[in-house]
């Protein structure tokens, strides 16, 4: 059952690849729709034996790699981490092949796609089950790939040639990093396998590497250049500019790519070698940094974006930024139950935006809409749906989960823990704003689209909602229901030991802002409760991890040194309620902004137009880029064209001893003339050219 569910879409992906054509449009979709629709069955009993009755399992396969001291076994892994994390790509995949069934019906490409789509969750699949790095990096570039396919699928559009590029190269930066941690990986414990590492990251947690010609901690810098590669695939600040132009790809692939399969392969890494970052506080600081940095950067720029597919990639942006600061702190758990639930709202919102492109005969600037609640109103409720889910209203999935990883970054109680708190307090602000700024310029106001466009207007066919009403669900209920198992009073059973517990509780906090050293992997850690009891120090290994996370008898009390997941549950009202608060103001404001006075838009704009220009151009990030990089990289490839290609390859060869020899050999056929006293001739000058020769060299 287990393999099934993993193989089912490699296998839809090449029977149709290869033999789409002659199967034709219907079959392909119905053949890899229904792969992956058994996948997503198959996944629910999975999720059910291993994470809820807590059977995990690794599954062997073969020996993949077999080389002295490398030993790679392809197996696959299933706890409760790829357990969710199965369940949720392969739920969300299957809905949005079902919803490619109209929304590319007019496309001469179709098998192509399809199979595209079934190989990219497939990839998803062997990375969120890989128990060793080489397999995880096999699934982690297969994503790359697909991605690449996908984005670039219209290779007609010079926009989307230029856009696939830009993702795989981008990506290629992270992604040299990560295979750098790889590589200190094996030198620093001599195995590529998880188990084996995290078994051994409290032995190695004061071993050193040379790096650079430094001497640096071994666990520090294998975790920086691991979170290097997560940057790259999650699209944080610095490697984020492929993202927003991933948008040229159909918008199915948007949904995908944002939702559960290749900016969530970055969150899931970092959780996954988590028993590795505990023991490097300096990279959980740098984890931190950028996500609270991503979440408020990408915000600022989604609330004056004009294309709807750009300002939900923002979005996604924004969001990601969310789950690494979580996991920064050490709310691994908050990470992944909020990636769970951003799965379905935001698949949501992209397939939504779809239906409005769809309905506005391809249209995507918001600028261009309006009043369009009364025409696809089924459409218009799904967008409601998924922007309050989004924005952390209750009771919707968000809510749950946003408003967790925000109350656990101000229970670090640290400096970095604070800032990151405001700052996502800040990008849930905008977030709100944004969010109803698309809603009403999209669908409320008077149309703006000409006539011709607005009489075409209509909902979008059955196949392509029905998916919406399914991730609909999602988005109102994935929190509540998930909510007690995953951050809430059964999370210690529920996720066992596939996720690292934070708990080294202020110790590592002191060590994140500079004032202390994190705890030894061997030193205990008892939990204090309200009455001052300390566990005994000879206590076992696990039950001081299980208490110093807070999930002993006495957790409620949330001691000074209870895990931060815990003690985020004992925050002050006011942190709670700040969410919300900013949450409310957001949706005002846009109200007020779009809906009431709609002039204050363009007044701030022409108050304030370096700081429009500086919003409306991302921060700048792709022109600088393109003068640090694109533009030296074009003028050193100018010289190596003209100077080494041109001047010496082509001198040296074609235009250089090439063209002597056509020259010598265009003379010598003229003695080819047929005339036996000219042969005689040249047998003579040949004769006397080798004697003269021999003598001078005798």
């Amino acid at each position: 059952m287990t393999v099934a569910a993993i193989f089912l879409p490699l296998l839809g992906a090449i029977v149709v690849g290869l033999f789409g054509r002659r199967l034709g449009d219907t079959l392909s979709q119905w053949l890899t729709c229904g792969a992956m629709g058994a996948s997503a069955l198959l996944a629910v009993p999975i999720f059910i034996d291993v994470a809820l009755n807590g059977n995990a399992q690794t599954v062997p396969l073969l020996t993949f790699i077999d080389s002295g001291d490398l030993l790679v076994n392809w197996a696959l892994k299933f706890d409760t981490l790829s357990a969710v994390m199965v369940l949720t790509v392969s739920c969300v995949s299957f809905l949005v092949h079902v919803y490619s069934i109209g929304y590319m019906h007019h496309d001469p490409g179709i098998p192509r796609f399809m199979a595209y789509l079934s190989l990219f969750t497939f990839f998803m699949y062997m990375l969120v089950t890989a128990d060793n790095l080489v397999q995880l990096f096999f699934g982690w570039e297969g994503v790359g790939l697909a991605s690449y396919l996908l984005i670039g699928f219209w290779y007609e559009r010079p926009s989307a040639n230029a856009a696939a590029i830009k993702a795989f190269v981008v990506n290629r930066v992270g992604d040299f990093g990560f295979a750098l941690g790889i590589f200190g990986a094996f030198v620093l414990f001599g195995t590529i396998s998880m188990d084996a590492m995290f078994a051994a990251a409290p032995e190695m947690a004061g071993a050193s590497l040379t790096f650079l010609g430094a001497e640096v901690p071994a666990l520090e810098i294998i975790c920086v250049l691991l979170f290097l590669g997560a940057m790259g695939k999650s699209a944080q600040i610095g490697l984020h500019t492929w993202l927003p132009d991933a948008m040229e790809g159909p918008t199915p692939v948007s949904a995908l790519i944002h939702a559960a399969t290749m900016v969530t392969a970055g969150v899931f890494m970092v959780a996954r070698m988590s028993p590795l970052f505990e023991y490097a506080p300096v990279a959980m600081a740098i984890v931190v940094v950028v996500g609270a940095s991503t979440a408020f950067f990408a915000a600022t720029i989604g609330c004056v974006q004009n294309d709807i597919k750009r300002v939900i990639a923002y979005s996604t942006c924004s969001q990601l930024g969310y789950m690494f600061f979580a996991l920064g702190v050490g709310a691994y758990q908050a990470a992944i139950f909020h990636l769970m639930t951003h799965a379905f709202f935001k698949a949501l919102l992209f397939l939504s935006a779809g239906s409005v492109i769809h309905a506005m005969s391809d249209e995507q600037d918001i600028r261009n809409m309006g009043g369009l609640w009364k025409h696809i109103k089924l459409t218009y409720l799904m967008m409601w749906i998924g922007s309050l889910a989004l924005a952390g209203v209750p009771w919707f999935a968000g809510y749950y989960s946003k408003d967790m990883i925000l109350e656990a970054a101000f229970a670090a109680g640290t400096g970095l823990g604070t800032m990151a708190f405001v700052l996502g307090i800040a990008a849930a602000f905008m977030t709100a704003f944004y969010s109803w700024r698309l809603l009403f310029l999209t669908f409320h106001g008077k149309p703006r689209a000409n006539e011709t466009v607005m009489a075409h207007v209509h909902e979008s066919p059955a196949v392509m909602m029905v998916p919406l009403l399914g991730l609909a669900v999602g988005a109102v209920f994935s929190g509540m229901v998930a909510y007690t198992h995953f951050v809430g009073d059964k999370h210690p059973q529920f996720w066992g030991d596939s996720i690292a517990y934070n708990v080294q509780g202020q110790a590592q906090a002191g060590t994140m802002d500079g004032h202390a050293e994190a705890a030894p992997a061997d030193e205990s850690h008892a939990a204090d409760d309200a009455h001052g009891d300390e566990a005994p120090a000879e206590e076992a290994h696990a039950a001081e991890v299980h208490a110093a996370a807070g999930h002993g008898d006495d957790a409620h009390h949330a001691g000074p040194d209870a895990g931060v997941l815990e003690r985020a549950h004992h925050v002050p009202g006011i942190v709670k309620l700040a969410p919300l608060i900013v949450t409310a103001a957001g949706i005002f404001m846009a109200w007020v902004f779009y809906i009431l006075t709609p002039t204050v838009p363009v007044r701030l704009a022409r108050s304030f137009p370096g700081v429009h220009r500086f919003l409306l151009n991302k921060w700048y990030f792709d022109e600088l880029y393109d003068w640090l990089f694109v533009r030296p990289m074009f003028a050193l490839g100018r010289v190596l064209w003209k100077t080494g290609d041109g001047a010496i390859i082509d001198g040296l060869g074609p235009d250089g001893l090439a063209a002597v020899s056509r020259t010598v050999a265009a003379r010598l056929r003229q003695f080819q003339t047929g005339y036996v006293y000219h042969y005689a001739f040249l047998m003579i000058i040949g004769v006397v050219v080798f004697v003269s020769w021999r003598l001078i060299g005798a």
